[in-house]
């Protein structure tokens, strides 16, 4: 725990880490929100669900274009349009009575304008601490994100049930003002600078490090949002065994994440994390029933978590010029994203056919697919052992007056 408290005493790092997930805490909030909210508006599921999958798409679709677009407008400004415009969506969507059709804009909106936070931050992290803290930091950040998925589901679904949907949504957009401004005006937003990238948009996708982060990305996030679906249809969407199973999730993948920070990095330690995450979500087959045994194995199964994580978020900073890291972490939110989608669908398609069961082995499935990508293509990940995970320096040439 040594490198996290050196971590603590570094300037900038407590306070950054505190705004980017406040910033952050939203993206937690806002499908359980709009999902009761539309759903108490037009007494469909169908067309909630059809909000946030316009929502979804428009995420998708932003997140690498608005992460570039920070390297040539600058961090402060992209942000703070497009945090705006964020919470002004949601904001309308709560006060207004409106027809579907105009839902769905206002959901596709929301989505193009989620201010890619998660990206700015993590291209700060190599300019805030020297190269030696770095992976600490990342397995920090990796860990710290739990909070949000622990927290964030309990206050939206207890606003919108036992309050108003109309308040949550308010709550939402509020946090988002409030958060982003605390990390927008933050001073270690002011001291970094992306350079623009002179390479064309998608092509830091032909880093191999990049894409197989990617690609992993979707079938590890697909394998969370399946297990996640077995979990609420096993004890049902108001059942308490699901927010404590999944609570057990989360704090296995805490303290995994705070456990392996010191831990070096090898081009084969992303499969090893993996595996553990695989062995974990395996054991949920033991006892699908039982919340005890569930919430055992997905403990175990979150140990490997955060860990994976950080192993890849430290790859991928190690691997692209520093005026492409921002775009690099948009891709990789896009495919976790659509990795998200994925799980969801076919965990629930799998729920309708044999039951609960199926979405833990749609779940184990993913993950296992996870695990070997990352060990067949292991090469693609840098050997971080002895080494920083830095970005690498952009150059240019220089005019010389002869």
């Amino acid at each position: 725990m040594s490198s996290y408290r050196e971590l603590a005493r570094t300037s900038g790092v407590v306070r950054i880490i505190a705004a980017q997930l406040t910033a952050r805490f939203p993206s937690g909030m806002v499908s359980l929100g709009i999902l009761i909210h539309v759903e108490h508006l037009t007494h469909s599921y169908g067309a909630a669900g059809t909000v946030l999958a316009a929502m979804s798409i428009g995420q998708a679709v932003s997140g690498p274009i608005t992460s570039r677009w920070m390297g040539r407008w600058g961090m402060r400004p992209v942000l703070s349009v497009l945090t705006l415009i964020y919470a002004a969506a949601i904001a309308v969507v709560a006060l207004v009575p409106l027809p579907i059709p105009v839902l769905v804009a206002l959901g596709l909106l929301a989505g193009l304008s989620t201010p890619p936070v998660q990206s700015a931050v993590r291209t700060i992290y190599p300019k805030l601490v020297n190269s030696r803290q770095l992976t600490a930091l990342y397995s920090l950040d990796a860990s710290l994100q739990e909070l949000i998925w622990v927290a964030a589901p309990v206050l939206v679904t207890f606003l919108a049930l036992q309050v108003s949907s109309v308040l949550a949504l308010l709550v939402i957009s509020a946090i988002a003002l409030a958060g982003g401004a605390w990390f927008i005006f933050s001073p270690e937003v002011g001291r970094v600078r992306i350079p623009r990238s002179r390479s064309s948009f998608g092509r830091v996708l032909r880093k191999p490090t990049v894409l197989l982060t990617t690609a992993i990305g979707v079938l590890f996030i697909g394998s969370t949002a399946a297990i996640e679906a077995g979990i609420v249809a096993t004890f049902g969407e108001g059942g308490v065994e699901s927010g404590l199973v999944l609570a057990a999730y989360a704090f296995g993948s805490l303290t995994g994440g705070l456990g392996s920070g010191g831990i070096p990095m090898s081009p084969w330690s992303t499969a090893r994390r993996l595996v553990i995450v695989a062995i974990g979500s395996a054991l949920t087959l033991v006892m699908v029933e039982n919340p005890f045994w569930l919430a055992f194995a997905l403990f175990v199964a979150g140990v490997g978590f955060a860990p994976a994580l950080a192993t890849m978020l430290a790859s991928t900073s190690a691997s692209v010029k520093f005026s492409e890291t921002a775009e690099a972490y948009g891709w990789i939110n896009t495919g976790q994203l659509i990795g998200a989608a994925l799980g969801s669908m076919a965990a629930g398609f799998a729920i309708d056919g044999t039951g609960p069961i199926g979405a833990y082995l749609v779940s184990i499935a993913m993950i296992i697919g996870a695990a070997v990508v990352a060990a067949v293509f292991h090469r693609g990940f840098p050997d971080l052992r002895g080494r920083d995970a830095s970005p690498i320096p952009d150059t240019e040439q220089l005019p010389v007056i002869t």
